[in-house]
């Protein structure tokens, strides 16, 4: 079984967060990357997101409506064979992936999610990207070369 890896951006820490973005990448080179273009506003970010988060979005590039987004990632999930998601700030990022699927659901390839230790907060906080493609990338390097053989 493969791991792919999750890191999102979404608008505040707090329960009334909104998904922002959203990144699944495996070892092999496999990558999902989205920039919601609705379901959430400037207005209900925060300072941090709104100084470092937002000023990294391209919507013209990735972007794309949650009726569009939600169908091209379960497709993406469903065409991977066996995986479990991995990610180090799960209790965030799983409810998002499943809001994101919506009605669809999780393919039944998705055999489960993992919580990893934070290998990105060992890393000093100006080379953490806070942008979901890069932190998965890199959350996705740093499991994998510590994994064993």
């Amino acid at each position: 079984m493969r791991a792919i890896y999750i890191d999102t951006e979404f608008t505040q820490l707090s329960l009334d967060r909104r998904l922002i973005s959203l990144a699944l990448v495996d070892a092999a080179g496999a990558e999902f990357y989205v920039e919601l273009s609705d379901g959430w506003s400037a207005a209900d970010c925060s300072a941090f997101v709104d100084e470092i988060v937002l000023p990294q979005l391209d919507l013209a590039r990735h972007g794309r409506p949650r009726t569009e987004a939600g169908p091209a990632l379960h497709a993406f999930l469903a065409n991977l064979g066996e995986v479990e998601i991995v990610g180090d700030a799960l209790a965030w990022d799983w409810p998002l992936l499943l809001e994101l699927l919506g009605p669809l659901g999780l393919p039944a390839n998705v055999l489960g999610c993992r919580q990893v230790d934070d290998p990105l907060g060992e890393l000093p906080s100006e080379d953490i990207p806070h942008h979901a493609l890069l932190d998965a990338r890199l959350l996705c390097t740093l499991c994998e070369t510590d994994a064993p053989d």
